[in-house]
Protein backbone atom coordinates (compact mmCIF):
# COMPACT_ATOMS: atom_id res chain seq x y z
CA UNK A 1 0.00 0.00 0.00
CA UNK A 2 3.22 2.26 1.24
CA UNK A 3 3.91 2.93 -2.95
CA UNK A 4 0.24 2.97 -4.21
CA UNK A 5 0.66 6.17 -1.50
CA UNK A 6 3.94 7.25 -2.65
CA UNK A 7 2.74 6.95 -6.55
CA UNK A 8 -0.10 9.39 -5.52
CA UNK A 9 1.93 11.60 -4.05
CA UNK A 10 4.11 11.74 -6.68
CA UNK A 11 1.44 12.39 -9.07
CA UNK A 12 -0.45 15.59 -6.74
CA UNK A 13 3.20 16.94 -7.06
CA UNK A 14 3.41 17.09 -10.51
CA UNK A 15 -0.28 18.48 -10.86
CA UNK A 16 0.31 21.52 -8.64
CA UNK A 17 3.59 22.46 -10.83
CA UNK A 18 1.09 22.11 -13.48
CA UNK A 19 -1.63 24.08 -12.28
CA UNK A 20 1.40 26.47 -10.98
CA UNK A 21 2.46 28.08 -13.95
CA UNK A 22 -0.12 27.00 -16.56
CA UNK A 23 1.13 29.91 -19.14
CA UNK A 24 3.82 27.36 -19.65
CA UNK A 25 1.92 24.73 -19.47
CA UNK A 26 -0.26 25.51 -22.37
CA UNK A 27 2.47 26.52 -24.15
CA UNK A 28 3.70 23.25 -23.47
CA UNK A 29 1.16 21.46 -25.45
CA UNK A 30 0.92 23.29 -28.76
CA UNK A 31 3.96 20.86 -30.25
CA UNK A 32 2.24 17.94 -28.79
CA UNK A 33 -1.44 19.26 -29.88
CA UNK A 34 0.03 20.19 -33.76
CA UNK A 35 1.70 16.63 -34.17
CA UNK A 36 -0.97 14.64 -32.29
CA UNK A 37 -3.64 16.70 -34.78
CA UNK A 38 -1.69 16.01 -37.60
CA UNK A 39 -0.71 12.50 -37.32
CA UNK A 40 -4.13 11.54 -36.54
CA UNK A 41 -5.92 13.92 -39.17
CA UNK A 42 -3.93 12.17 -42.08
CA UNK A 43 -4.75 8.53 -40.32
CA UNK A 44 -8.22 8.97 -40.24
CA UNK A 45 -8.91 10.30 -43.48
CA UNK A 46 -6.61 7.74 -45.42
CA UNK A 47 -8.50 4.73 -42.94
CA UNK A 48 -12.04 6.60 -44.04
CA UNK A 49 -11.26 6.69 -47.83
CA UNK A 50 -9.46 3.12 -47.74
CA UNK A 51 -13.07 2.00 -46.48
CA UNK A 52 -15.06 3.44 -48.86
CA UNK A 53 -12.94 2.47 -51.59
CA UNK A 54 -12.94 -1.13 -50.28
CA UNK A 55 -15.96 -1.23 -50.18
CA UNK A 56 -16.90 -0.66 -53.58
CA UNK A 57 -13.57 -3.08 -54.77
CA UNK A 58 -15.23 -5.71 -52.87
CA UNK A 59 -18.43 -5.03 -54.76
CA UNK A 60 -16.55 -6.92 -58.02
CA UNK A 61 -16.01 -9.68 -56.00
CA UNK A 62 -12.72 -10.92 -54.17
CA UNK A 63 -12.66 -14.12 -56.61
CA UNK A 64 -13.72 -12.50 -59.49
CA UNK A 65 -12.43 -12.06 -62.82
CA UNK A 66 -12.51 -9.87 -65.88
CA UNK A 67 -12.11 -11.04 -69.65
CA UNK A 68 -11.28 -7.48 -71.03
CA UNK A 69 -9.57 -5.93 -74.06
CA UNK A 70 -7.33 -3.54 -71.91
CA UNK A 71 -5.45 -4.30 -68.83
CA UNK A 72 -6.33 -1.94 -65.58
CA UNK A 73 -3.57 0.15 -65.51
CA UNK A 74 -2.28 2.64 -62.47
CA UNK A 75 -0.35 5.93 -62.96
CA UNK A 76 2.80 5.90 -64.99
CA UNK A 77 3.01 5.41 -68.99
CA UNK A 78 -0.20 3.62 -70.40
CA UNK A 79 1.59 1.62 -73.14
CA UNK A 80 -2.06 2.25 -75.02
CA UNK A 81 -0.41 1.29 -78.47
CA UNK A 82 -0.39 -2.31 -77.71
CA UNK A 83 -3.54 -2.89 -76.97
CA UNK A 84 -5.35 -0.91 -79.43
CA UNK A 85 -5.71 -3.56 -81.88
CA UNK A 86 -6.28 -6.20 -79.61
CA UNK A 87 -9.81 -8.23 -80.42
CA UNK A 88 -13.11 -7.49 -78.17
CA UNK A 89 -14.21 -10.26 -75.79
CA UNK A 90 -17.11 -12.32 -78.73
CA UNK A 91 -20.22 -14.30 -77.42
CA UNK A 92 -18.96 -16.72 -79.20
CA UNK A 93 -16.08 -16.89 -76.77
CA UNK A 94 -17.92 -16.62 -74.01
CA UNK A 95 -20.13 -19.77 -74.74
CA UNK A 96 -16.99 -21.28 -74.95
CA UNK A 97 -15.78 -21.06 -71.54
CA UNK A 98 -18.97 -21.49 -70.47
CA UNK A 99 -19.22 -24.98 -71.64
CA UNK A 100 -15.86 -25.55 -70.72
CA UNK A 101 -14.76 -24.11 -67.81
CA UNK A 102 -14.88 -26.25 -64.53
CA UNK A 103 -13.83 -23.64 -61.52
CA UNK A 104 -16.58 -21.02 -61.48
CA UNK A 105 -19.74 -20.39 -60.34
CA UNK A 106 -21.09 -18.19 -62.76
CA UNK A 107 -19.99 -16.64 -66.03
CA UNK A 108 -21.74 -13.49 -67.82
CA UNK A 109 -21.17 -11.66 -70.87
CA UNK A 110 -21.89 -7.97 -70.18
CA UNK A 111 -22.28 -4.92 -72.32
CA UNK A 112 -23.11 -1.23 -71.56
CA UNK A 113 -24.53 1.95 -73.06
CA UNK A 114 -24.26 5.15 -71.86
CA UNK A 115 -25.60 8.25 -71.58
CA UNK A 116 -29.37 7.00 -72.15
CA UNK A 117 -32.81 8.36 -71.48
CA UNK A 118 -35.27 5.85 -69.76
CA UNK A 119 -39.15 7.58 -70.40
CA UNK A 120 -42.52 6.44 -68.41
CA UNK A 121 -45.33 8.43 -69.53
CA UNK A 122 -44.45 12.66 -69.37
CA UNK A 123 -41.79 11.89 -66.75
CA UNK A 124 -37.81 10.73 -68.33
CA UNK A 125 -34.60 10.25 -66.54
CA UNK A 126 -31.51 11.16 -68.55
CA UNK A 127 -27.87 9.58 -68.32
CA UNK A 128 -28.81 6.30 -67.63
CA UNK A 129 -26.39 3.53 -68.17
CA UNK A 130 -28.37 0.54 -70.20
CA UNK A 131 -26.22 -2.51 -68.74
CA UNK A 132 -26.92 -5.59 -70.94
CA UNK A 133 -26.18 -8.82 -69.60
CA UNK A 134 -26.76 -12.78 -69.77
CA UNK A 135 -28.72 -14.61 -67.18
CA UNK A 136 -25.77 -15.86 -64.54
CA UNK A 137 -25.23 -11.72 -63.77
CA UNK A 138 -27.16 -12.67 -60.63
CA UNK A 139 -23.99 -14.86 -59.77
CA UNK A 140 -21.27 -13.16 -60.51
CA UNK A 141 -22.57 -9.79 -58.99
CA UNK A 142 -24.00 -9.70 -55.65
CA UNK A 143 -27.52 -8.42 -56.01
CA UNK A 144 -30.09 -6.51 -53.43
CA UNK A 145 -33.15 -5.98 -54.59
CA UNK A 146 -35.73 -3.43 -53.32
CA UNK A 147 -38.56 -4.90 -55.05
CA UNK A 148 -39.66 -7.46 -57.39
CA UNK A 149 -37.24 -9.97 -58.84
CA UNK A 150 -34.68 -11.40 -61.22
CA UNK A 151 -35.44 -12.59 -64.91
CA UNK A 152 -36.34 -15.94 -65.26
CA UNK A 153 -33.74 -18.69 -66.66
CA UNK A 154 -36.42 -18.90 -69.85
CA UNK A 155 -36.86 -14.58 -69.52
CA UNK A 156 -33.08 -14.24 -70.33
CA UNK A 157 -32.78 -16.91 -72.97
CA UNK A 158 -35.35 -15.96 -75.06
CA UNK A 159 -35.25 -12.40 -74.28
CA UNK A 160 -38.40 -11.12 -72.79
CA UNK A 161 -38.67 -7.49 -72.95
CA UNK A 162 -38.18 -6.78 -69.20
CA UNK A 163 -35.77 -4.24 -67.32
CA UNK A 164 -34.90 -4.06 -63.72
CA UNK A 165 -34.55 -0.29 -62.48
CA UNK A 166 -31.94 1.16 -60.59
CA UNK A 167 -32.95 3.12 -57.36
CA UNK A 168 -32.56 6.74 -58.54
CA UNK A 169 -34.50 5.84 -62.03
CA UNK A 170 -37.22 4.12 -60.15
CA UNK A 171 -37.58 7.47 -58.30
CA UNK A 172 -37.04 9.67 -60.86
CA UNK A 173 -39.75 7.86 -63.09
CA UNK A 174 -41.69 6.67 -60.83
CA UNK A 175 -41.39 9.03 -57.26
CA UNK A 176 -43.18 6.52 -54.04
CA UNK A 177 -45.17 4.54 -56.54
CA UNK A 178 -44.46 0.96 -57.16
CA UNK A 179 -42.65 0.37 -60.64
CA UNK A 180 -43.01 -3.45 -60.72
CA UNK A 181 -45.40 -4.28 -63.87
CA UNK A 182 -45.02 -0.65 -65.21
CA UNK A 183 -44.02 -0.30 -68.81
CA UNK A 184 -41.32 2.48 -69.79
CA UNK A 185 -39.20 2.84 -73.16
CA UNK A 186 -35.57 2.72 -73.63
CA UNK A 187 -34.03 3.67 -77.19
CA UNK A 188 -37.85 2.75 -78.92
CA UNK A 189 -38.83 0.18 -76.95
CA UNK A 190 -41.19 -0.84 -74.57
CA UNK A 191 -40.10 -2.42 -71.32
CA UNK A 192 -41.99 -4.35 -68.19
CA UNK A 193 -40.42 -3.58 -64.77
CA UNK A 194 -39.97 -6.65 -62.81
CA UNK A 195 -37.14 -5.31 -60.35
CA UNK A 196 -35.96 -2.44 -58.42
CA UNK A 197 -31.94 -3.03 -56.82
CA UNK A 198 -31.58 -1.39 -53.70
CA UNK A 199 -30.37 1.81 -53.12
CA UNK A 200 -26.68 1.68 -52.59
CA UNK A 201 -25.72 5.35 -52.62
CA UNK A 202 -22.59 7.00 -53.93
CA UNK A 203 -19.73 4.86 -55.06
CA UNK A 204 -16.01 5.40 -55.17
CA UNK A 205 -14.85 3.79 -58.44
CA UNK A 206 -18.42 4.33 -59.86
CA UNK A 207 -19.59 0.66 -59.64
CA UNK A 208 -23.32 1.88 -58.17
CA UNK A 209 -26.26 0.29 -59.52
CA UNK A 210 -28.24 3.16 -58.67
CA UNK A 211 -28.56 5.18 -62.12
CA UNK A 212 -28.33 2.11 -64.25
CA UNK A 213 -30.81 -0.61 -65.67
CA UNK A 214 -30.39 -4.19 -66.60
CA UNK A 215 -31.86 -6.19 -69.75
CA UNK A 216 -31.10 -9.46 -70.95
CA UNK A 217 -28.53 -9.82 -72.88
CA UNK A 218 -30.78 -11.67 -76.00
CA UNK A 219 -33.25 -9.09 -76.02
CA UNK A 220 -30.62 -5.93 -76.05
CA UNK A 221 -28.90 -7.47 -79.50
CA UNK A 222 -32.28 -6.18 -81.10
CA UNK A 223 -31.15 -2.54 -79.67
CA UNK A 224 -27.48 -2.10 -80.54
CA UNK A 225 -24.28 -4.12 -81.30
CA UNK A 226 -23.59 -5.67 -77.83
CA UNK A 227 -19.88 -6.86 -79.36
CA UNK A 228 -18.67 -3.30 -80.07
CA UNK A 229 -16.41 -1.62 -78.74
CA UNK A 230 -18.74 1.69 -78.10
CA UNK A 231 -20.49 -0.97 -75.73
CA UNK A 232 -17.25 -1.93 -73.85
CA UNK A 233 -18.03 -5.71 -73.72
CA UNK A 234 -16.29 -8.10 -71.42
CA UNK A 235 -16.73 -11.53 -69.85
CA UNK A 236 -17.14 -12.04 -66.42
CA UNK A 237 -16.18 -14.98 -64.03
CA UNK A 238 -16.97 -15.82 -60.82
CA UNK A 239 -14.74 -18.79 -59.31
CA UNK A 240 -16.15 -21.35 -57.22
CA UNK A 241 -15.11 -20.37 -52.98
CA UNK A 242 -13.92 -23.53 -52.40
CA UNK A 243 -11.41 -22.67 -55.54
CA UNK A 244 -8.29 -20.11 -55.10
CA UNK A 245 -8.16 -17.30 -57.59
CA UNK A 246 -4.64 -18.34 -58.89
CA UNK A 247 -6.28 -21.84 -60.15
CA UNK A 248 -9.22 -19.77 -61.46
CA UNK A 249 -6.94 -17.22 -63.39
CA UNK A 250 -4.76 -20.10 -64.56
CA UNK A 251 -7.75 -22.25 -66.32
CA UNK A 252 -9.39 -18.97 -67.70
CA UNK A 253 -5.74 -18.01 -69.37
CA UNK A 254 -5.01 -21.57 -70.63
CA UNK A 255 -8.61 -21.96 -71.98
CA UNK A 256 -8.53 -17.94 -73.58
CA UNK A 257 -5.14 -18.77 -74.78
CA UNK A 258 -6.89 -22.13 -76.58
CA UNK A 259 -10.09 -20.41 -77.77
CA UNK A 260 -8.11 -17.85 -79.66
CA UNK A 261 -5.75 -20.30 -81.09
CA UNK A 262 -2.65 -18.17 -79.21
CA UNK A 263 0.66 -20.11 -80.11
CA UNK A 264 2.65 -20.94 -76.99
CA UNK A 265 5.44 -18.31 -75.88
CA UNK A 266 2.87 -15.77 -77.57
CA UNK A 267 1.74 -12.91 -75.89
CA UNK A 268 -1.55 -12.68 -74.74
CA UNK A 269 -3.94 -10.24 -77.18
CA UNK A 270 -6.62 -10.34 -73.99
CA UNK A 271 -6.77 -9.05 -69.88
CA UNK A 272 -7.48 -10.58 -66.79
CA UNK A 273 -8.33 -7.96 -64.65
CA UNK A 274 -8.77 -8.71 -61.14
CA UNK A 275 -9.53 -6.98 -58.35
CA UNK A 276 -6.39 -7.38 -56.26
CA UNK A 277 -4.84 -5.01 -59.12
CA UNK A 278 -7.14 -2.47 -57.49
CA UNK A 279 -6.15 -3.15 -53.73
CA UNK A 280 -2.29 -3.84 -54.15
CA UNK A 281 -2.29 -0.04 -56.22
CA UNK A 282 -4.69 1.10 -53.27
CA UNK A 283 -2.17 -0.57 -50.59
CA UNK A 284 0.83 1.07 -51.86
CA UNK A 285 -0.85 4.77 -52.26
CA UNK A 286 -1.86 4.61 -48.59
CA UNK A 287 1.27 3.72 -47.70
CA UNK A 288 2.48 6.65 -49.06
CA UNK A 289 0.08 9.10 -47.67
CA UNK A 290 0.58 7.57 -43.99
CA UNK A 291 4.61 7.83 -44.47
CA UNK A 292 3.96 11.89 -45.45
CA UNK A 293 1.78 12.00 -42.38
CA UNK A 294 4.49 10.31 -39.96
CA UNK A 295 7.26 12.65 -41.09
CA UNK A 296 5.12 16.02 -40.83
CA UNK A 297 3.72 15.16 -37.94
CA UNK A 298 6.47 13.50 -36.54
CA UNK A 299 8.61 16.90 -36.78
CA UNK A 300 5.89 18.82 -34.91
CA UNK A 301 5.96 16.18 -32.22
CA UNK A 302 10.12 16.33 -32.20
CA UNK A 303 9.51 19.52 -31.36
CA UNK A 304 7.04 19.10 -28.90
CA UNK A 305 9.27 16.43 -27.57
CA UNK A 306 12.09 18.39 -26.75
CA UNK A 307 10.03 21.60 -25.75
CA UNK A 308 8.44 19.31 -22.86
CA UNK A 309 12.23 18.29 -22.12
CA UNK A 310 13.93 21.74 -21.83
CA UNK A 311 10.14 22.62 -19.95
CA UNK A 312 11.36 19.74 -17.37
CA UNK A 313 14.99 21.18 -17.15
CA UNK A 314 13.90 24.29 -15.93
CA UNK A 315 11.24 22.59 -14.20
CA UNK A 316 13.95 20.60 -11.97
CA UNK A 317 16.15 23.75 -11.89
CA UNK A 318 13.38 25.59 -10.34
CA UNK A 319 12.59 23.12 -7.42
CA UNK A 320 16.28 21.65 -6.75
CA UNK A 321 15.63 23.29 -3.07
CA UNK A 322 12.42 21.29 -2.65
CA UNK A 323 13.88 18.08 -3.89
CA UNK A 324 16.75 18.32 -1.89
CA UNK A 325 14.17 18.96 1.59
CA UNK A 326 12.23 15.92 0.22
CA UNK A 327 15.16 14.16 0.22
CA UNK A 328 16.27 15.20 3.48
CA UNK A 329 12.74 14.31 4.50
CA UNK A 330 13.34 10.30 3.45
CA UNK A 331 12.12 10.30 -0.12
CA UNK A 332 13.32 7.70 -2.48
CA UNK A 333 14.87 8.76 -5.55
CA UNK A 334 12.04 6.65 -7.25
CA UNK A 335 9.71 9.25 -5.51
CA UNK A 336 11.69 12.18 -7.51
CA UNK A 337 11.71 10.53 -10.71
CA UNK A 338 7.90 9.85 -10.48
CA UNK A 339 6.93 13.36 -9.98
CA UNK A 340 8.38 14.57 -13.37
CA UNK A 341 7.56 11.76 -14.93
CA UNK A 342 4.11 12.20 -14.75
CA UNK A 343 4.44 15.94 -15.04
CA UNK A 344 5.72 14.74 -18.41
CA UNK A 345 3.49 12.31 -19.23
CA UNK A 346 0.59 14.68 -17.94
CA UNK A 347 1.38 17.40 -20.22
CA UNK A 348 1.64 15.51 -23.16
CA UNK A 349 -0.97 13.42 -22.40
CA UNK A 350 -3.19 16.68 -22.35
CA UNK A 351 -1.52 17.86 -25.55
CA UNK A 352 -2.82 14.34 -27.49
CA UNK A 353 -6.20 14.57 -26.05
CA UNK A 354 -6.56 18.48 -27.60
CA UNK A 355 -4.82 17.07 -30.47
CA UNK A 356 -7.92 14.32 -30.72
CA UNK A 357 -10.55 16.56 -29.76
CA UNK A 358 -9.29 19.05 -32.48
CA UNK A 359 -9.58 15.98 -35.20
CA UNK A 360 -12.56 14.92 -33.44
CA UNK A 361 -14.60 18.73 -34.46
CA UNK A 362 -12.52 18.70 -37.48
CA UNK A 363 -14.00 15.07 -38.76
CA UNK A 364 -17.48 16.32 -37.62
CA UNK A 365 -17.42 19.81 -39.40
CA UNK A 366 -16.02 18.06 -42.77
CA UNK A 367 -18.94 15.70 -42.64
CA UNK A 368 -21.43 18.28 -42.10
CA UNK A 369 -20.56 21.09 -44.29
CA UNK A 370 -19.75 18.07 -47.13
CA UNK A 371 -22.24 15.34 -46.57
CA UNK A 372 -18.77 13.06 -46.92
CA UNK A 373 -18.14 10.69 -43.84
CA UNK A 374 -14.92 10.98 -41.98
CA UNK A 375 -14.52 8.64 -39.37
CA UNK A 376 -12.32 9.05 -35.87
CA UNK A 377 -11.87 5.21 -35.68
CA UNK A 378 -10.66 3.86 -31.80
CA UNK A 379 -7.50 2.41 -33.17
CA UNK A 380 -6.59 6.23 -34.17
CA UNK A 381 -7.55 7.34 -30.52
CA UNK A 382 -5.67 4.62 -28.93
CA UNK A 383 -2.41 5.37 -31.29
CA UNK A 384 -2.53 9.08 -30.20
CA UNK A 385 -3.03 8.54 -26.87
CA UNK A 386 -0.25 6.13 -26.81
CA UNK A 387 2.30 8.30 -29.21
CA UNK A 388 1.60 10.55 -25.95
CA UNK A 389 2.31 8.60 -23.43
CA UNK A 390 5.65 7.55 -25.26
CA UNK A 391 6.72 10.90 -25.96
CA UNK A 392 6.33 11.93 -22.53
CA UNK A 393 8.38 8.48 -20.79
CA UNK A 394 10.55 9.29 -23.61
CA UNK A 395 11.28 13.32 -22.72
CA UNK A 396 10.24 13.62 -19.14
CA UNK A 397 13.22 10.73 -18.03
CA UNK A 398 16.58 11.96 -18.57
CA UNK A 399 15.33 15.05 -16.69
CA UNK A 400 13.75 13.14 -14.02
CA UNK A 401 16.58 10.87 -13.33
CA UNK A 402 18.89 14.14 -13.28
CA UNK A 403 16.47 15.24 -9.66
CA UNK A 404 16.40 11.88 -8.85
CA UNK A 405 20.18 11.88 -8.16
CA UNK A 406 20.88 15.13 -6.75
CA UNK A 407 22.34 15.01 -3.08
CA UNK A 408 20.16 16.46 -0.82
CA UNK A 409 23.16 18.95 0.96
CA UNK A 410 23.63 20.55 -2.47
CA UNK A 411 19.48 21.14 -3.11
CA UNK A 412 18.70 22.72 -0.13
CA UNK A 413 21.91 25.03 -0.59
CA UNK A 414 21.16 25.92 -4.11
Amino acid sequence: MMIFRLIAESFRFAADALFQNRLRTMLSLLGITIGIFTIISVFSAVDTLRDKLQSSVDKLGSNTLFVQKWPWGFGGDYPWWKYINRPLPKLKEYATLKERIQNADGICFESMASGRTIKYKNSAVEGVGLKAASQDYDKTWNLDFEDGRYFTETEGKFGAPLVILGAEVAQGLFGDQSAIGKQIKVMGRRLTVVGVFKKEGEDMLGMSQDNNVLIPLNFARGLFEVENDQYDPQITVKGKESVSLEEVESELLGLMRSIRKIKPGAESDFALNKTTMLTDTLNAMFVAIKIAGWVIGGFSILVGGFGIANIMFVSVKERTNIIGIQKSLGAKNYFILLQFIFEAVALCLMGGIIGLLLVFGGTYLFTYFTEVEVVLYAKNIVMGIGISLAIGLISGFWPAYAASKLDPVEAIRS
